[in-house]
Order: C-alpha cells, then sequence, then structure tokens
C-alpha cells in the first residue's frame, strides 16, 4: 500500500504477527477486514492499524469471516497466531491464497517442515495439514506467495500426505 493513497485503497486484509510486516502504511484504507481478535493487542500499531481501528474501520473476526459472496477468510495461526488464508469461490471454481502458510512446495509434501519464523510450529503444521486437505478434496488451486515463479497448483492426496499436482500459470490480458 505504500505510497497509495487513502482515496485509492478501499479495502485491506491486515493478519500478521510480526511489526516489520505491518510497518510502511502511509495512508491507511478506508476500512479493513482480517484483524483477528486474538491478534488485535499486537496489531494495533499507531503508524499502520490504529487509526482504521480509531475510525471504526476495522472488522475483528474469529475462525472465518465472509468478505463478500465470493471471499471469505479462514484462520490459519501458527506461522504467526493471526495468520489468515483468504479463500475464492466463484461457480465451481476454487482458490486458496495461503500467504505466509507455505514457503516452499516442500512443505506440500512433508507440511511438518516448518520454517525458521513458525512462532508455533506444531499449530503451524496442523494449519498446513487443514488447509491442504480442504484444497486437495475441494480441488481448489493453491496460489502461493513465496514459491519462485507465478502461479498456481493443484494439491492432491497420496497415501497418508499430499503431492504437488499440476500448476496453472497465469498471463496478462492482451
Amino acid at each position: 500500500m505504500r505510497g497509495r493513497g487513502a482515496a485509492v485503497v478501499d479495502l485491506a486484509v491486515l493478519t500478521p504477527g510480526r511489526r516489520g510486516d505491518v510497518d510502511g502504511t502511509e495512508h491507511p484504507p478506508r476500512r479493513a477486514q482480517g484483524n483477528c481478535r486474538q491478534e488485535v493487542d499486537r496489531l494495533i500499531y499507531e503508524d499502520s492499524i490504529a487509526p482504521i481501528h480509531r475510525a471504526g474501520q476495522a472488522v475483528l473476526w474469529d475462525g472465518f469471516h465472509r468478505i463478500d459472496e465470493h471471499l471469505t477468510l479462514e484462520s490459519a495461526p501458527g506461522h504467526t497466531p493471526g495468520l489468515s488464508v483468504l479463500r475464492l469461490a466463484s461457480g465451481s471454481d476454487r482458490a486458496v491464497f495461503v500467504g505466509d502458510l507455505l514457503h516452499s512446495p516442500v512443505q506440500i509434501l512433508q507440511p511438518c517442515c516448518n520454517s525458521d519464523a513458525c512462532l508455533a510450529p506444531e499449530q503451524a503444521v496442523a494449519s498446513r495439514r487443514r488447509i491442504l486437505g480442504r484444497a486437495a478434496d475441494e480441488r481448489e488451486l493453491l496460489v502461493p506467495a513465496h514459491f519462485g515463479g507465478a502461479g498456481a497448483l493443484e494439491v492432491r492426496r497420496e497415501s497418508d500426505g499430499f503431492a504437488l499436482g499440476p500448476w496453472a500459470t497465469f498471463s496478462p490480458e492482451k
């Protein structure tokens, strides 16, 4: 959001649990969704979130929050306490934007592999297994934030774990 005016940014989903993740909001959006109640004390920083909260524009939620008919937020704690994933549903198409839940494709194959930044490792593993299970069962495209390249992939169940399915690449509209 850096460099955007409040008139440009209508909605911001704020779920981080580390100060460095929220620094840099020069002009707060008019409203925000995604501040998990368990994180609100940690997230209200004077330079970025407090103005939204004071203006009464923050939506506090636990576990699950519907933004609109197509978008929902679902709590996925472990990496940070307030981490959430964003789910998109349109007709029969489904996608899950996993953010910091996954930092490497290895974590799909081995959900028990945590990054050194996971604040609650056992909870992170449980969140990964739950989100990957639903992605596999409901054929949601998984959209990672930290894998190299652009695109999304299918996740499949394999024995007691998960396997990488085909990649769906995105190309700019012409």
